[in-house]
């Protein structure tokens, strides 16, 4: 049976379409007539019921219901007696039944769904379709021609009659007849198929006009006409409709048209649509069970299923005993309100179904949607086994690769291992007896633990995982108590504190989970961080303030020896005999050259390793970042991972030996604080009075208010600085960057200063004192205004921060490094000058990316780097030194690879420093990479809570803003041509106005007027709207165009100059960037303001887009101190841009207006390039939520959002899925085609 799973589980792609009839009956093992679940007295499923063995498969492995066969030898049998199979009781969660309806039924989601799939290949609207289907209206089946006529003729005649005797009276009758007869005569007209009548219109045609239509009413009129539907004969008249139609109306032809072409492709019937049988999902999938008290526990659909059995039992009676047809239409319609209860509760009409509690019942779309919905509950998410979690505490004493893991948790993870140990040593011999033994602890089952434990590794997480380091391998090392010991270097990873966190431990089991958990995921390997490849075992708070106190120099008074000695081992001989002190200068001799340094610096040296230059500065937290990566740079990884912990076991014990330590008396109130808030209060007491004086405006007094205590609070800060020693703990805390700010001291014991409400506004009401002298009521009052919103913030902003990064993870999951080269020509241009514009180090942008062509110095012509080599960080540098102006860099943006990207492309993997390798998901990397800061921004807000500065609250959100790519809220005015900029004032409002001068040219073929007579000379002056030429059929055909006339032999060619003007009224205070009447070029920025990508895109093309979204994102992440590579923001840019929007399908199977994946029409015309005719499309920007929804695999997209619109577009369409990301693999069981897994 195995072996048939796994046979079951080979296969390369996933199909998903509308099931027919006839599948419906395949899939079923047996009709469900009866509504009864299970008998209440037996316990066991009734005959016939919604949990029939008989149907579903026996309740009990290899035992029939009637107990005649048991015990698996009986496997296959059918039972003579009960006719249930011997078999395996999982085939309950596979077999499937169904329920014979009695009158067709409408699916739920193809009548509401958006656009509604029924309505659209019908031609109706959805409120007459469900007019029809609920019952209150009639559908036309058909028209007798005969009686229309014939109707037409005898109106006709009555109303000449009629308009004969009105003649001789009054005119305003005639004038009501005239209406009368319009109207009758339209409505007689209008009756044809598939229109929707209401009841009263119906009987009043009846009447009048006897049987002139047929008419049919419910889903069964539905279920006809879609039978009727000739789909070849449909597309035709659509595609001739499609040509001729307006603009409106073409959009709605091209959809229904491609809709049609949908259905003839995947070769399914409209009437499918409709169901005539209902399946009935396994019963294990809606269980019932029994509680504690003897009442039932039940699966809503359950309830759900009932209510449908039992009002199709009741319709199938009621058609049997031929009740009135009002009873019937009744029942059909309760029917009808049934099924769509079951399939989706939330979309029906009416009241949704509820349980006798009046609580809305699940249905199957229910448990479909949603993060509590199959797909995101169970599908990517699962509950494993072997983990455990606990609170986690600091080891110091632990190795870069250890964790301390409590022995009574590793008993109970390793269990199995033990036990098996037990058995395979002779200590007992089977597993109940060494589960006993497990119990009493014995002194042997813990040497067994220690020896399975070691060379082991275990996984440890904490929640939330924003980044591929929130779970990395460590060895585990037994201790006492319940706490896991985490090194403290790997806390900045985890982004973990010691305040109560919690961290997962999990097991890995298979041989090559623990193969990756050991060579990919230990913690020593992974270094440096994935987004911008600096280090992540950086130092940080006790460890800097320790490496800093230890290399910290103190200077000598002049006239003090400075003692001098022979080597290295002297000067610690001598430090250790108490001779010198640690921070004392003495001079050295070491390698011929004697060094100014101290006791303390050659200690920190000893931990470096050997042939590392000596390193004489004193270690804040940026020099000790720059040790480590230089390390790791000459070393690899397994010496940094030592050299990290070798300082670290140095700076913890200085830091404790120093006991340095802060209090009150450490923050120093600046002297001349007093007499500065009296000169700004002197001054500001001047401007007030200016104010009341009408000399300037309250505005601008109240803004030059602000500028003066801002002023004031850095002079405090200034003077206060100043007054710390070098020695002061604060001082040294500051300046190590171990914690905290001179902003936050300043706050402490200089003042507190202006703070904002929580709009953002600043209060105008400075804080004149400090925390150390402490807040007036009037002060904390105003100061915990904006404290409180910075709380509120960080809540807020948290999930926004998780849903960004899941839709960034979702968009970008199928980029994978697919090939080494894709051999593209491709690349973009770094320039030097453009960079220094943006501030940005030239070095920083080409680092990591691999070069398009030889990069040359032009004064030496010496080549810096080849083409197709990688730009390390070393050459980089080197080539901004000298005189290179520009250097051309493959790039994401420009890979020509047709699934994911080329190693090339992509450059350097930043978590490892060498070139990317095959197989890394580079797509989540950079999702993360952009994600997990952008949580870290959130957060940031309540460190400096409510103080006057850039809260990120206009980061985030402008962050979400670009990658949706939404309009922003005041758009920057963009010149739609090169002309001249006028800025003139109309009406008190500025107004910016574009001219320009362009050329225009119109060619009339000849070959496409045949037998055409022309009206125009050679050379003639044309004027607009002047005719051209007359074709045979009598058609004038006139120019737009003011210019000259030029006649060939098979064309008229006339070319002029049209004058185009293009006025902007621009909002108050808008910023203009160009002065009047300066030249302009396409696409120029002419106001402030942030751009809209559409337009971008249409005047300046993809480079600048791409440009503007990196650069823009940097800036918000920079300003927060967070680096991302730009590499990461390209691949989701890259994916922004990879749809386009089909112009002209050229010889392919597209529509226009259809959106398509670039690489796939790049695809399709390098195929057409033997003489066929081209697609012709245009470049569209897209959000990254939209393009998740348009990707090509369904179950990607379907897990993401709007689950059931997916699926309906995905069945219509017969869609396949080909598997090729990650999500669609994890979801239905497959290893990720990716890093180990990958398969080129």
């Amino acid at each position: 049976m195995e072996k048939e799973k796994s046979r079951e589980l080979e296969f390369e792609a996933l199909r998903l379409t509308v099931a027919s009839p006839e599948q419906i009956s395949a899939w079923s093992f047996g009709e469900v007539l009866k509504p009864e679940t299970i008998n209440y007295r037996t316990q066991r499923p009734e005959r016939d019921g919604l949990f029939d063995e008989r149907i579903f498969g026996p309740a009990k492995d290899f035992e029939c219901y009637c107990g005649k066969y048991k015990k698996v030898r009986f496997k296959g049998v059918i039972c003579d007696k009960c006719g249930v199979e011997v078999t395996h009781s999982s085939v309950r969660r596979e077999r499937m039944g169904h329920i014979e309806l009695a009158s067709p039924v409408a699916h739920i989601w193809y009548v509401k769904g958006m656009p509604s799939v029924l309505g659209l290949i019908l031609g109706l609207s959805v409120p007459d379709l469900e007019r029809v289907i609920y019952f209150s209206g009639f559908l036309i089946k058909e028209v007798n021609e005969q009686i229309q006529g014939e109707a037409l003729k005898h109106l006709d005649s009555e109303y000449q009659k009629e308009k004969a005797a009105l003649a001789k009276e009054k005119e305003s009758n005639l004038v009501q007849l005239e209406a009368a007869f319009r109207q009758s005569k339209a409505q007689i007209l209008n009756l044809t198929p598939h229109t929707v009548l209401s009841e009263a219109a119906y009987f009043d045609l009846s009447l009048r006009y006897g049987s002139i239509i047929k008419v049919g009413i419910g889903a069964e009129a539905i279920f006809e006409a879609l039978k009727n539907l000739k789909l070849e004969e449909l597309k035709k008249e659509l595609e001739a409709k499609s040509e001729t139609s307006s603009l409106a109306e073409k959009r709605k032809v091209l959809k229904r048209l491609r809709l049609v072409s949908d259905f003839l492709e995947a070769g399914l019937k409209p009437d499918w649509l409709i169901l005539s049988r209902l399946p009935v999902i396994p019963p294990d999938l809606r269980p019932m069970v029994q509680l504690d008290g003897g009442r039932f526990a039940t699966s809503d659909l359950n309830d759900l299923y009932r209510r449908v059995i039992n009002r199709n039992n009741r319709l199938k009676r009621l058609l049997a005993q031929g009740a009135p047809e009002v009873i019937c239409r009744n029942e059909k319609r309760m029917l009808q309100e049934a099924v769509d209860a079951l399939i989706d509760n939330q979309a029906r009409r009416g009241r949704a179904a509820t349980s006798a509690a009046q609580r809305k019942l699940r249905s199957l779309s229910d448990m479909l949607r949603g993060k509590q919905g199959r797909f995101r509950q169970n599908l990517l998410g699962k509950r494993v086994d072997y983990s455990g979690r606990s609170v986690i505490v600091v080891g110091p004493e632990l190795r870069m690769d250890e964790c301390g893991l409590p022995k009574i948790m590793a008993l109970e993870l390793f269990r199995p291992f033990v036990i098996s140990r037990l058995i395979k040593d002779g200590y007992v011999h089977n597993v109940r007896n060494a589960q006993r033994l497990i119990e009493q602890q014995t002194p042997e089952v813990w040497d067994i633990l220690e020896e399975v434990t070691t060379n082991y590794y275990v996984l440890l997480n904490r929640a939330p995982t924003l980044h591929r380091l929130g779970i990395q391998a460590f060895r585990p090392v037994l201790i006492e108590g319940k706490a896991i010991r985490v090194h403290p270097l790997v806390t900045y990873a985890y982004n973990a504190d010691f305040d109560g966190d919690q961290m997962a431990v999990h097991v890995p089991l298979s041989t090559m989970a623990r193969f990756e958990a050991a060579e990919i995921m230990r913690s020593s390997l992974n270094l440096l961080k994935p987004s911008s490849g600096e280090p992540v075992v950086t130092m940080r708070l006790d460890l800097v303030w320790g490496a800093y106190y230890l290399t910290h120099l103190l200077e000598k008074a002049e006239k003090e020896p400075i003692h001098l000695f022979a080597d290295p081992k002297e000067a610690l001989l001598a430090f250790e005999s108490g001779q010198i002190k640690l921070q004392e200068k003495i001079k050295v001799r070491k390698e011929k050259e004697i060094l100014e340094t101290t006791a303390g610096r050659l200690i920190f040296n000893n931990s470096l390793p050997a042939g590392f230059p000596y390193q004489n500065e004193t270690q804040s937290s940026g020099m000790l970042k720059k040790v480590v990566a230089l390390v790791f740079e000459k070393f690899g990884n397994s010496v940094t991972a030592q050299v990290v912990d070798k300082i670290k076991d140095l700076a913890f014990e200085t830091a404790t030996l120093s006991g340095m330590t802060i209090s009150l008396d450490d923050l120093i109130i600046p002297e001349d604080k007093e007499k500065i808030l009296a000169e700004t209060e002197q001054e500001e007491g001047i401007l007030r009075l200016d104010i009341r004086r009408g000399l300037i405006t309250p505005e601008e007094g109240e803004s030059k208010i602000l500028e003066l205590w801002m002023a004031a609070r850095d002079r405090i800060k200034d003077s206060m600085t100043n007054a710390y020693t070098p020695e002061n703990p604060v001082y040294m805390m500051i300046t190590s960057g171990a914690r905290g700010s001179f902003a936050q001291v300043t706050q402490l014991s200089g003042i507190k200063g202006l703070v904002v409400n929580p709009a953002g506004q600043i209060i105008p009401l400075p804080i004149k004192h400090n925390y150390k002298e402490g807040l007036s009521v009037f002060e904390y009052f105003i100061s915990s205004h904006g404290a409180r919103k910075g709380k509120s913030d960080t809540s807020l902003r948290t999930s926004d921060a998780g849903y960004l990064t899941r839709r960034l993870v979702d968009v970008s999951q199928d980029v994978i490094i697919q090939n080494i080269d894709c051999k593209t020509k491709n690349g973009i241009r770094v320039s030097k000058s453009e960079e220094a514009e943006f501030g940005l180090p030239f070095w920083e942008k080409i680092s990591g990316w691999v070069a398009l062509k030889d990069v040359v110095d032009p004064e030496t012509r010496k080549v810096l780097v080849k083409k197709n080599e990688l730009i390390t960080e070393k050459i980089a540098k080197e080539a901004e030194k000298s005189n290179i102006e520009e250097v051309w860099t493959r790039s994401v943006l420009t890979c020509e690879e047709p699934y994911g990207l080329c190693a090339m492309c992509y450059g350097q993997d930043l978590s490892k420093g060498e070139l990317v390798r095959l197989g890394e998901v580079v797509g989540t990397m950079a999702a993360q990479a952009i994600g997990e800061p952008g949580t870290q921004l959130t957060m940031k807000t309540f460190h400096m809570g409510g103080v006057t500065g850039t809260d990120i609250t206009t980061g985030l959100p402008r962050v979400e803003e670009l990658f949706e790519a939404r309009p922003p809220r005041n758009p920057a005015i963009l010149a739609e041509f090169d002309g001249r900029v006028l800025v003139t004032e109309e009406a008190e409002r500025l107004v910016l106005t574009l001219e320009s001068k362009i050329e225009n040219q119109e060619n009339y073929n000849l070959a496409d007027y045949p037998e055409a007579k022309l009206l125009v000379k050679n050379g003639e002056e044309m004027a607009p709207r002047q005719a051209v030429l007359k074709t045979k059929e009598g058609t004038i055909v006139r120019t737009k165009l003011k210019g000259k006339a030029k006649v060939f032999k098979e064309k008229i060619e006339i070319k002029g100059e049209e004058k185009v003007k293009i006025s902007y009224p621009l909002a108050p205070y808008t910023l203009v960037l160009v002065g009047n009447g300066e030249p302009v070029k396409k696409g120029q920025q002419l106001t402030e303001g942030a751009l809209d990508l559409s337009v971008l895109l249409r005047l300046r093309g993809r480079e600048a887009i791409s440009r503007y979204i990196v650069n823009e994102i940097s800036s918000i992440y920079v300003s927060q101190g967070q680096k991302i590579n730009d590499k990461h923001l390209e691949v989701i840019v890259s994916q922004m841009l990879s749809k386009v929007k089909i112009k002209d399908f050229g010889d392919s199977r597209f529509l226009p207006g259809q959106i398509v994946d670039l690489r796939k029409i790049r695809e399709y015309n390098a195929l057409l390039k033997e003489g066929g005719k081209k697609i012709t499309y245009d470049e569209i920007v897209m959000g990254i939520s939209r393009v998740s929804l348009k990707t090509d695999s369904w179950l990607s997209a379907a897990s993401f959002q709007e689950t059931t619109s997916v699926l309906v577009d995905a069945a219509v369409r017969g869609a396949i899925d080909n598997l090729r990301g990650l999500k669609e693999n994890v979801i239905i069981g497959r290893l990720i085609p990716a890093g180990t897994a990958f398969q080129k």
